[in-house]
């Protein structure tokens, strides 16, 4: 019999670790919550110095030895990853390689020496300071956002000088809540004298690129990048904001090949290792221009259920193995549809929650479309500005996972679901 591994999980939700249990040889693998989900995920702050010391704590107490340490989230539980591994000899990419990603102006320097005409105009700006605009070396429009960010949290689209000056009271405002966690994490970072001398509070300016959006999902095991998929993400139509994510991409092959070999090469630039990643682009279709959004030291929970339903396995799967020191053998196209997509339900007011689908409403849903989850993000009584990181545009009410055979089913799929879905709000 196969010895069990202890594999320690970081904010482990309960959606997630059914999905984890249900991995190919899973039955050899003890999947453990590390830490809360509630104390990694959903919050306004995050003390990282106080997590990993409870961290190691559970670790310390732990009567078995750990065998991985993972965890799929963005900051703080993606740096806290490489950290909680050195410290146990597990394997892990180095920090200073996901700080190369998670860092924007440091990922934008490395990008740069590699795949300079992937890359879009950007500079560096003090948010506090007064005279921000007039050092500015871009031209309006461009996007202002915090140089540690995620799911667009206080990105914003400036057209002129009065919409930066309300951009940046806002960031003014709410930039601690990611930049405070992010310097503890960069105090324990080796970093090079011109990206030490950069406070977490600065932001980036970046020129606006546009065209269709997808992200690139690979792996780097023992030095060598390889690329397992690509996912379309589209917009809502006149938005920001994302209406769904769909696998796989309908991009014409010759950029996807463009775009898989331009993500291994700059994964391989920055020593990223023993670890998936995934990086965001936008393709011009007319001239095959790409440009490069930014780079994930992590597999995208988003994408699980994905590649799940199209290729037969969760990507989770090449998170494991990795850790683990195997290299992955991911399926390929061997699930039960042949397109998946995730869909947001979004409101673009505030408002008080009201009323949320229960439980055996949620079920009668998935058994009246086949192939479709949902998870829903607020709770009755609770104000939609309450809900922690979202974008500046709206608030993210639920998702829906969704299966079909086509994209015109998948669509027509995602529209009944959200049509069953009872919300009830009020101002």
């Amino acid at each position: 019999m196969a010895e069990q591994t202890n594999i320690f999980v970081l904010g482990l939700e309960d959606c997630t670790a059914a999905k984890l249990r249900s991995l190919p040889g899973a039955e050899h693998q003890n999947f453990l919550p590390l830490l809360e989900f509630a104390e990694v995920k959903k919050r306004r702050h995050y003390a990282v110095g106080e997590l990993l010391a409870k961290a190691s704590d559970q670790l310390a107490r732990f009567p078995g030895r750990p065998d991985a340490i993972i965890g799929y989230w963005d900051l703080p539980v993606s740096t806290m990853v490489p950290i909680l591994c050195a410290e146990h000899g597990l394997r892990a990419p180095s920090l200073e390689s996901v700080l190369k990603c998670e860092h924007k102006y440091w990922s934008r320097l490395e990008q740069q020496a590699v795949i300079a005409a992937a890359v879009p105009g950007f500079c560096l700006v003090d948010p506090f300071d007064d005279q921000a605009l007039a050092k500015i070396e871009l031209d309006f429009p461009f996007w202002l956002k915090p140089l540690k960010s995620f799911a667009s949290y206080l990105g914003f689209k400036v057209s002129d000088a009065e919409a930066f000056e309300r951009a940046l009271a806002t960031i003014r405002e709410g930039i601690g809540t990611v930049a405070e966690p992010f310097e503890e994490v960069l105090q324990r970072a080796n970093l090079p004298p011109e990206i030490a001398e950069i406070d977490a509070c600065q932001c980036m300016v970046e020129e606006i690129i546009g065209g269709w959006q997808c992200t690139v999902c690979g792996y780097v095991h023992d030095g060598e990048a390889q690329v397992y998929g690509i996912v379309d993400s589209v917009r809502e139509t006149g938005s920001s904001s994302f209406s769904h994510y769909k696998y796989p991409s309908s991009l014409p092959q010759e950029i996807q090949t463009h775009l898989a070999n331009i993500s291994k090469r700059v994964m391989e630039r920055i020593g990223y290792d023993h670890a998936p990643f995934n990086i965001e682009y936008f393709c011009d279709l007319e001239t095959g221009t790409v440009r490069l959004l930014e780079m994930n030291a992590r597999v995208s929970e988003s994408h699980a259920d994905l590649f799940e339903k199209v290729d037969g396995v969760s990507d989770l799967q090449i998170l494991v193995d990795l850790a683990l020191g195997r290299r992955p053998d991911f399926p390929h196209r061997e699930g039960r549809f042949r397109c998946a997509g995730k869909f947001f339900v979004r409101r673009h007011e505030d408002a008080v929650v009201r009323r949320v689908p229960c439980e055996e409403e949620q079920q009668r849903l998935a058994q009246a479309i086949p192939g479709t989850l949902v998870k829903v993000h607020v709770r009755e009584g609770m104000r939609l500005s309450e809900l922690p990181n979202q974008d500046s545009y709206s608030f993210e009410v639920a998702d829906l996972f969704v299966g079909a055979d086509n994209e015109d089913e998948l669509v027509g799929k995602s529209h009944r679901a959200a049509e069953m879905l009872a919300f009830e709000f009020a101002a």
